[in-house]
């Protein structure tokens, strides 16, 4: 029996896949507050996104905690809790390899607002009704 070869869109498919699943995991888990952890228990945390290595051995996982408030105390809790993540993760997921995760800031809504004042500028807004 041949194997099909796998191509870059087929990859990219299935790395978006499995990182939504994963995402779904670890809101899942934040949601039912199933973190025994005060400070993640007291803030609202919002999985924006999850990044996975080719391999699937690595994921980065963007959050946001809600009004982007206490975001280093809440990054902090999420990195102190990794484990209890990647087992969650690997036992829901039942992937050949456990994801290692690691847990970034999502800095896309900080860059949206900057981008938006940018093109609020009145010089900007000027130069594009000239055209």
């Amino acid at each position: 029996m041949s194997r099909q070869q796998a191509t870059p869109e087929t990859r990219s498919v299935r790395l978006l896949k499995v990182g939504e699943q994963v995402r779904h995991v670890i809101s899942e888990l934040l949601t039912r507050q199933m973190v025994h952890d005060e400070v993640l228990s007291a803030h609202s945390v919002s999985v924006t996104e999850v990044r996975m290595s080719p391999d699937l051995r690595h994921a980065t996982v963007f959050v946001k905690p809600l009004l982007g408030a206490d975001e280093e105390i809440v990054l902090k809790a999420l990195r102190t809790n990794t484990a209890f993540f990647q087992k969650e993760v690997a036992g829901k997921l039942r992937l050949k390899y456990a994801a290692r995760i690691k847990f970034l800031p999502d800095e896309s809504f900080d860059e949206a607002s900057r981008i938006d004042a940018l093109l609020a500028d009145p010089r900007v807004v000027r130069d594009l009704d000239e055209e």
